[in-house]
C-alpha cells in the first residue's frame, strides 16, 4: 500500500479512516492531511470523534462545524498547499439543512419544535446521517483537493454507510405515512377522507407516547414533509460518491486480537458494500532494533552475563532481557498480522512503529506522516513497512 502516492494523487478526493476505538485513527487522519498539504494539496480533515485530540495536535484551541485553517510555517510562502480542520456539530449541521431547504417561516417552525430539538441532538442515527450530509457539502463546495474523514470509534464508524437506507426506511415507514396523511390529502376534504383512521391511530399512539409528544411529532413531520425527498437524494448521492474511484477507505488497527477482529469486520463490510479499500494501517507496532539475536539466545546470554558478576554485568544482562522481551513482542505482533493477511491476502498493509510518547504537535504528526507515506523499506532496520519483523 503506497500511501504517499494515494495522498499526492490529484484523483484521490476523499480518504475515510475507520477502525476500532483507541487505535490512532485521529492521528493517522491528521498525519495524512499534513503530508498531503505539504505535497501541495488543499486539504480539509473532518473528525466525527468528539475528542479534542485533533485540535490539540494541530495547534488549535478548538474545532467547530466550519473548517479552520491550520498555520503551517513552511507553507505560508506561496506554496499551494493548505490544511484545514473541523469537527462535526450534528445539531448545527441539521439546523443549516433546515434553513437552506425551507422558507424562513417553515424553518422557524421546525427549529422551535420540541421533537426536532431532541431528534437533531440525540436521536440514534442522526450523527451518521449528518456526517453524510457534511461530507456531501464539503465535496459539493469543490474548495478542497482532498477531504479526510476521521470516523468515530467502534463499529458504528461505518453506520454512515447505512444512512441513505435508514433514512428511506424512516421516511417510508407506516407511522410517517399516517402522520403526514392529512397534510398530503389536502384541506378539510382530506381530513374527512383520512379522519376516521387517523383518529383511531392518534388515540392508540397518544396512549403510548402521550398526547403532547404526538402533537409535536405530527407538527414536525408536517413541516418537514417537503424536505423528505431532498434528504433521501443527498444521502444517496453521497453514498454513491463514496463508491467512486476518487475515494479510498483506510482501516486502522493495532496489533491486538480485538482490534484486528474489528479490522476484519471493516474489510468484510467495505468489500460487501463495494467500497474502494486502500488497505490496513497497523499502528503502534514494536519492531526490534536488530533481529540478529533471537529472544531465546538473548535470554540465555543475559543469564550467562549475570552469572559472571563482573563490572557492568547487571546493566548488560538487563539490556539483553529488554531485547528478548522486544523480540518476543514483535514475534507475537507479526503472528497476529500474518493471521490477518492470511484471511485477507488482497489487503495491502503499512506498519507504523509506536512512538516514544503521544503524538501531540505538528512535528510529531510530520514524523508519523513520513512513516505512513515514505518508501517501503525502513532504512534503520531493513524491515519492509508491510511487516513488523523481516521476512524469513
Amino acid at each position: 500500500m503506497d500511501l504517499g502516492a494515494i495522498v499526492a494523487d490529484p484523483g484521490t478526493r476523499i480518504i475515510v479512516c475507520c477502525g476500532a476505538g483507541g487505535v490512532g485513527k485521529t492521528t493517522t487522519s491528521a498525519s495524512l492531511a499534513l503530508a498531503a498539504a505539504e505535497a501541495g494539496r488543499r486539504v480539509v480533515v473532518l473528525t466525527i470523534d468528539p475528542a479534542r485530540r485533533l485540535a490539540q495536535s494541530l495547534g488549535l484551541e478548538e474545532l467547530d462545524n466550519e473548517p479552520r485553517r491550520v498555520h503551517l510555517p513552511g507553507l505560508d510562502n506561496g506554496s499551494p498547499g493548505e490544511l484545514h480542520a473541523m469537527m462535526l456539530d450534528m445539531k448545527r449541521t441539521f439546523d443549516d439543512i433546515v434553513v437552506a431547504h425551507s422558507t424562513p417561516e417553515r424553518a422557524e417552525t421546525i427549529l422551535e419544535n420540541p421533537f426536532y430539538q431532541t431528534l437533531s441532538s440525540s436521536f440514534a442515527g442522526t450523527q451518521e446521517y449528518m456526517a453524510m450530509e457534511k461530507l456531501g457539502q464539503l465535496r459539493a463546495a469543490d474548495t478542497w483537493d482532498l477531504i479526510i474523514v476521521d470516523t468515530p470509534p467502534s463499529r458504528s464508524a461505518l453506520d454512515f454507510l447505512d444512512a441513505p437506507g435508514r433514512m428511506s426506511r424512516f421516511l417510508d415507514g407506516t407511522m410517517i405515512r399516517l402522520l403526514t396523511a392529512p397534510a398530503r390529502a389536502g384541506g378539510r376534504a382530506g381530513m374527512r377522507l383520512v379522519g376516521a383512521g387517523f383518529m383511531v391511530f392518534s388515540r392508540i399512539i397518544s396512549k403510548i407516547l402521550g398526547g403532547q409528544l404526538l402533537r409535536d411529532i405530527s407538527a414536525f413531520v408536517a413541516a418537514l414533509d417537503t424536505m423528505f425527498g431532498g434528504f433521501r437524494e443527498r444521502a444517496t448521492a453521497t453514498y454513491e460518491l463514496l463508491r467512486q474511484p476518487g475515494t479510498s477507505f483506510l482501516v486502522v488497527a493495532v496489533p491486538e486480537p480485538d482490534a484486528l477482529r474489528e479490522a476484519s469486520y471493516f474489510v468484510d463490510r467495505l468489500s460487501a458494500e463495494g467500497m474502494p479499500l486502500a488497505g490496513l494501517v497497523l499502528n503502534r507496532t514494536h519492531p526490534p532494533a536488530t533481529t540478529l539475536l533471537s529472544s531465546t539466545r538473548a535470554e540465555a546470554a543475559a543469564e550467562a552475563v549475570a552469572e559472571t558478576g563482573g563490572e557492568g554485568s547487571a546493566l548488560a544482562a538487563a539490556a539483553l532481557r529488554v531485547h528478548a522481551e522486544r523480540m518476543a513482542l514483535a514475534g507475537r505482533e507479526q503472528r497476529l498480522a500474518d493471521r490477518f493477511t492470511s484471511a485477507h491476502p488482497e489487503v495491502g498493509v503499512r506498519t507504523v512503529p509506536a512512538s516514544a510518547g503521544d503524538v501531540h504537535d505538528l512535528d510529531d504528526l510530520r514524523a508519523m506522516g513520513a512513516v505512513l507515506t515514505g518508501p517501503d523499506d525502513d532504512p534503520t532496520s531493513a524491515t519492509p513497512r508491510t511487516r513488523v519483523l523481516p521476512p524469513r
